[in-house]
């Protein structure tokens, strides 16, 4: 028989190991994953907001084809 009926609704076991919060390195909660609580859920959403979060773009005009327009044309 499965023991899940002498164990209570409100023993769950997790099925992750918990996580540090990516804001301020406490145990993560299961009502809040990935953070440990909404106060940092809403600081990382309110950065994300304001364009704190970016991709970097490398620069480079040889992978825009800036330098291979000019050995065809000298050629």
């Amino acid at each position: 028989m499965a023991k899940s009926s002498t164990e209570g609704p409100g023993k769950v076991t997790p099925l992750r190991k918990s996580q540090p919060c990516p804001e301020c390195g406490r145990p993560s909660t299961r009502e809040d994953y990935p953070f440990c609580s909404d106060r940092c859920r809403s600081l990382d959403l309110a950065r994300w907001l304001n364009g704190s979060y970016a991709i970097p773009v490398a620069d480079d005009e040889s992978s825009a084809g800036g330098r291979g327009g000019d050995k065809n044309s000298s050629d």
